[in-house]
């Protein structure tokens, strides 16, 4: 039952569109519909009875998909979607999307988190319902001690352990001989064999994503999934969030500290050591072999190399090079940081001379 990168995204959904394991697909909307409600212009003349019904990003998405571009530096990736529709920016209306209807808006993003909210629900366990559902499936051997929660369509594999009150979400995959700890809480995951989720861990739970919407801030729906290969240990009241629309893939044998943030779409590589109070922030690219001391911090959109290391309190504004070992913030090669650190040291030592 061992799940890795490569099966868990053959098992996705297979055109785009978020997982039908984790998310309800709700009735589709025509076009017309899609313009008037997020308050967007058709460009062009279109079918206004044309039905949409999932969203999906530029690049995965498909003819029934509804996508968005909001930054002008991707426009490239609008002339080969094969989405059916995408919400631009006024700015952008003159991009050439060939088979896709543009739809112009001030705010793309918020139009698209309007319709990804009108498409799609997360599918929840049923009011009323055995804490074990009855759809729930759990191989021989499965342990699960007083107060735990099993949701439909869940899968538990053999010889693992379900600690007081933790919670399994609907459709969450568990792989054999793993452990999940005391009011551990996991959704929208397929998880590995022989993972260890530590006490208060919250797996799955929805990225931090927002944008400006017509009356304010407005959250974007996570549709998302979290990967977690076999091995992994994730640690005390650790957070890893699922994915905007993409994976947060954790690779084998990584090991996690309590108390440490995995934001969406991170991907880590096999065989990495995160300590205590790290933060990786969203779309972070992680090699194998990387290894962080406490409390670091990554900024988004980071790519680091495999067999990386960071020192302690190391806050990462930039990529950093395979085998590399930074320090500082920012963080920049040790030995720099290092030089650096001892120049300013020595320089606050000095006498300071006095004008007569």
């Amino acid at each position: 039952m061992g799940l890795d990168a490569g099966t868990a995204e053959s098992s996705k959904a297979g055109s785009g569109g978020p997982d039908p394991r984790f998310y309800e697909s709700l009735a589709p909307v025509g076009l017309g519909d899609i313009a008037r409600l997020a308050g967007a212009r058709v460009l062009g003349d279109h079918d206004p009875e044309r039905l949409f019904r999932r969203v999906a990003g530029l690049e995965n998405a498909d003819a029934d998909c509804i996508t968005y571009l909001s930054d002008a530096r991707y426009a490239e990736g609008l002339g080969s979607t094969h989405a059916g529709a995408c919400f631009v920016g006024t700015g952008e209306a003159a991009l050439a999307a060939p088979g896709c209807v543009l739809l112009a808006t001030a705010l793309p993003q918020a139009a698209y988190a309007l319709m990804a909210e009108r498409l799609h629900r997360p599918r929840l366990h049923p009011p009323g319902s055995e804490a074990i559902h009855a759809d729930a499936h759990l191989e021989d051997g499965v342990v699960l001690a007083p107060g735990a929660t099993v949701g439909p369509g869940a899968v538990i594999g053999r010889g693992a352990y379900v600690s007081a009150g933790a919670v399994i979400g609907p459709g969450v995959a568990i792989g054999r001989n793993a452990y999940v700890g005391p009011g551990a809480v996991i959704g929208f995951a397929l998880i590995g064999d022989g993972v260890r989720i530590y006490a208060g861990a919250v797996i799955g739970e929805a990225g931090f994503g927002a944008t400006v919407g017509p009356r304010g801030i407005v959250d974007i729906p996570q549709l998302g999934r979290v990967i977690i290969q076999d091995g992994v240990t994730i640690g005390a009241n650790s957070c890893v969030d699922r994915g905007a629309l993409e994976d947060t893939v954790i690779g084998e044998n990584t090991k996690i500290d309590n108390l440490v943030q995995v934001a969406h779409n991170v991907v880590i590589g096999r065989n990495c050591v995160l300590a205590a109070h790290t933060g990786i922030s969203g779309s972070v690219v992680i090699g194998d072999g990387c290894m962080f001391g406490g409390r670091v911090g990554v900024a988004d959109h980071i790519t680091i190399g495999a067999g990386a290391r960071i020192a302690a309190a190391g806050g990462v504004m930039k990529n950093i090079p395979p085998g590399e070992t930074w320090g500082g913030y920012p963080a920049r090669p040790i030995r720099t940081w290092m030089r650096e650190t001892a120049w300013v040291s020595a320089m606050a030592r000095r006498p300071v001379k006095r004008k007569d």
